[in-house]
């Protein structure tokens, strides 16, 4: 079993470097590029109009992919399929498909990686008076739904990193999905939307006002706010616990 574990491990590896490496040996950064995107503008919008199912799908596989490698341009991708099917048919795809990619990532760098994380941090169970990385375990996974909406929300935080990070604590599957569709929709519907006026983009730094991405991080703090109010009633009710 241990050999048929460690070859299948071998093979996903192999696959993600593979994924990764061609992307990059194929051109792929020249191809997902602002002005590739913009100098076939025209074209690409025609080709979706005579085969607006296979180029729906096209874009999905390639999000898909795209979240799962961690491969750069996601924001690209976004104006893209924003500019192609519209804001809320390409926000639709979005979500689904980042939320797939994402999950496929957690579940591969779980599966790859967890069990020894866990063991150098001492995260197993058993092991004896727990450290920090155990206490921020605990923590994180008490509290698993606010603090990834909390991640997904606030912009200050890579999505890749959200897609791994996670995956060395207990968090659940479910949890690890549910939140991250969630957590990315205000920047889905933002990015699906100005994918409309992609031809007159000059740079993807221009996309987010400091408005916009200070919106993004308030509500990444109420997100917090129920964990907040859970500690100050726990700290108040062991207060009374333990008063005379």
């Amino acid at each position: 079993m241990k050999g048929s574990e460690a070859w299948s491990k071998l093979a996903l590896v192999l696959l993600f470097a593979g994924g990764i490496a061609a992307f990059f040996l194929l051109g792929g950064p020249q191809y997902l590029s602002l002005d590739t995107i913009k100098d076939n503008r025209d074209q690409l919008l025609a080709l979706t109009e005579r085969h607006y199912a296979a180029a729906m799908f096209v874009a999905f596989v390639v999000y898909v992919a795209a979240t799962a490698l961690s491969l750069p341009g996601a924001v690209l991708l976004s104006l893209t399929v924003g500019l192609l099917f519209g804001r809320w048919v390409g926000a639709a795809i979005i979500i689904v498909a980042a939320t797939m990619g994402a999950t496929g990532a957690f579940l591969a760098a779980r599966y790859l990686f967890a069990d020894l994380a866990r063991r150098k941090l001492g995260l197993e169970t058993g092991t004896g008076t727990p450290g920090l990385a155990a206490r921020i375990n605990q923590g994180f996974s008490d509290n698993a739904f606010n603090y990834l909406l909390f991640l997904r929300l606030v912009p200050l935080f890579p999505f890749w990193l959200v897609n791994l990070a996670p995956a060395f604590t207990h968090v659940s599957v479910r949890t690890f999905i549910i939140a991250t569709a969630i957590g990315i929709l205000p920047g889905v519907f933002v990015f699906a939307n100005l994918g409309q006026s992609l031809g007159r983009i000059e740079s993807t730094a221009e996309l987010v006002s400091p408005a916009t991405l200070g919106a993004f991080a308030l509500l990444g703090v109420f997100a917090l706010v129920p964990i907040l109010i859970r500690r100050l009633r726990g700290g108040g009710d062991d207060a009374r616990s333990t008063a005379p």
